[in-house]
């Protein structure tokens, strides 16, 4: 089951049927599957309260994520900023929405098990986000 919520801000206008269909198809493809994946959206705020609380870190970023997964399901909470996701999608000069879904994916790719902390990983994950968005 995929959940959308939100805290301090309104709720985004996706098509939450077929964004979670997308989302079930991208993690079959890694071999998993969906067991409870949770979307909090959130303002730039409540973003860095739970990056100063939870992680340490003292500065705005796109997403959190919180993995709960046992073996190949996934679960997991992730709280996406949507002022950063749309301050990053005015930065590289994206549509908005294609931003959104990208951060989206971004954190299930995270709980398929990749990672993007060195410049290779990233770069992997880059191309594993583009895929996945051409299947939307």
């Amino acid at each position: 089951m995929i959940t959308y919520n939100a805290i301090n801000v309104p709720l985004p206008e996706i098509e939450q049927d077929r964004v979670s269909d997308w989302i079930g198809r991208v993690a079959a493809s890694y071999g998993k599957r969906i067991d409870q994946v949770n979307y909090i959206f959130v303002d730039d705020e409540e973003i860095l309260r739970i990056n100063r609380r939870f992680i340490g870190h003292d500065y705005y970023t796109d997403h959190i994520g919180f993995d709960n997964c046992q073996g190949n399901f996934l679960a997991g909470d992730t709280y996406i900023s949507l002022d950063t996701v749309r301050t990053n999608a005015e930065l590289f000069g994206t549509p908005y929405e294609e931003e959104l879904h990208r951060v989206i994916i971004h954190s299930i790719l995270h709980l398929c098990g990749i990672d993007d902390q060195t410049e290779e990983q990233r770069q992997t994950m880059e191309h594993a986000e583009n895929m996945a968005l051409k299947s939307l």
